[in-house]
């Protein structure tokens, strides 16, 4: 299973809304990750660039962009963005890995 971070921005129609109708939206979350077998990790809000963040589990890179493709196109975000996220030990290994990789700079 893989672990992505992602970063988004409410619209000012969706702060409205939810001023209106506070809502945990944590619960939604849980249910777009769990429909595709993946965990919701957290939930945070934030100040700055972005209003929340969401660390989230799932088992490939195409469940989870079905997730995010879902999120984002329902009109309630302003921005999101996701990061793949590695573990130490996967870094070690791409480290490893990397010395194998023949690299020319451009114009050599």
């Amino acid at each position: 299973m893989s672990h992505y971070l992602m970063r988004f921005s409410y619209t000012p129609e969706t702060w409205a809304r939810l001023i209106q109708n506070p809502e945990d939206r944590r619960d939604a979350a849980r249910s777009y990750i769990e429909q595709v077998g993946g965990k919701l990790h957290g939930f945070w809000y934030g100040f700055g660039e972005y209003d929340g963040y969401v660390l989230f589990e799932a088992s490939d890179n195409v469940s989870m962009a079905s997730v995010i493709l879902v999120i984002a196109g329902g009109g309630a975000l302003r921005s999101v963005e996701t990061s793949v996220l590695m573990t130490v030990e996967e870094t070690l290994e791409a480290l490893r890995r990397a010395r194998t990789v023949k690299y020319r700079k451009p114009g050599e």
